[in-house]
């Protein structure tokens, strides 16, 4: 890990997070956070000074405010400066606060004591350099998703989790009951990050087995097809990797999809039901959707 990091902040107009938050995703950051500043809203974010330089902020300062006057909105404000290791991985933390998401998950940051008695399904988290805190709408949306296919009513899952980040869909699966998740992610930092919160919530990795790289690996790693996939990452990446995923599930088996903005929505609907799937619903919020489809 780089031992200096780039503390990003920008302050917005609250109807632009979704927006910014999507932008900073696409451009590599870490740990993204928003507060309420007046009536403005302080997004803060952090990059590893090693994979970007002074001039690749510069272009993301120009992106956000392209963004922003194609919306005919306000500008927002991007400023950044150098903070070290142990600034980074403790300063972003003060922003993070446990979350309640759909009915039965309760997101809960690793350094705070853990309530003494609560009904949700709790999965801690200390998601150090990886992309998933909860925060995210695409998120949300795919939690709310699992608290629908994994009930006690259903018999227990076998899950892959493509672009599995801090690891927080997976634990969230095996929490509700899934048998086994394969979780794979490009990001050797999501891939620590991922082991550190699986072993954190105390599952055993032979229920949930975490592995550098994409797709193509999890052939490797199953004995037969899943019953569901996971897949929160770029619509860009989840068109390519449509193929290959339907591979992977079984008839009858289902499938969750986000990291998808409205506008990417149809390209999206239109190759899985060219592979076979069935959209079953697609769930929306602020500039986000979620795709929940099923293989007949």
């Amino acid at each position: 890990m780089a031992n200096n990091w780039w503390e990003i902040k920008i302050l917005c107009e609250p109807i632009l997070e979704d927006m910014i938050f999507w932008r900073l995703e696409q451009f590599g950051c870490r740990g993204m956070a928003g507060e309420q500043r007046g009536n403005s809203w302080l997004i803060t974010t952090y990059l590893d000074q090693e994979s970007i330089q002074l001039l690749d902020l510069a272009a993301l300062s120009l992106l956000l405010r392209q963004d922003a006057l194609t919306l005919e909105l306000p500008a927002p404000i991007t400023k950044w400066s150098l903070i070290d290791e142990e600034d980074w991985s403790s300063s972003w933390k003060q922003y993070w606060e446990p979350q309640e998401i759909g009915d039965r998950f309760l997101i809960y940051p690793a350094w705070l004591t853990l309530p003494p008695d609560s009904d949700r399904v709790i999965v801690r988290l200390d998601p150090g350099a990886a992309f998933g805190t909860g925060t995210h709408p695409t998120t949300q949306l795919c939690l709310e998703s699992l608290e629908i296919r994994i009930t006690p009513n259903e018999p227990r899952q076998t899950l892959a989790d493509i672009g599995c980040g801090s690891g927080i869909l997976s634990i969230g699966a095996v929490l509700l009951g899934a048998e086994r998740v394969y979780s794979v992610d490009i990001d050797p930092l999501a891939v620590r990050a991922a082991k550190s919160n699986r072993d954190l919530n105390q599952i055993n990795p032979n229920q949930l087995s975490i592995h550098k790289g994409s797709v193509e690996i999890i052939p490797q790693l199953i004995l037969e097809p899943v019953d569901g996939i996971l897949c929160n990452i770029l619509a860009e990446v989840i068109l390519e990797l449509i193929p290959q995923m339907t591979d992977l599930v079984k008839p009858k088996g289902w499938g969750i999809f986000s990291g998808i903005l409205l506008e990417q929505a149809k390209p999206i609907a239109d190759t899985l039901e060219a592979h076979g799937w069935i959209v079953a619903t697609l769930w929306k919020r602020g500039e986000w959707c979620c795709f929940n489809v099923r293989r007949p």
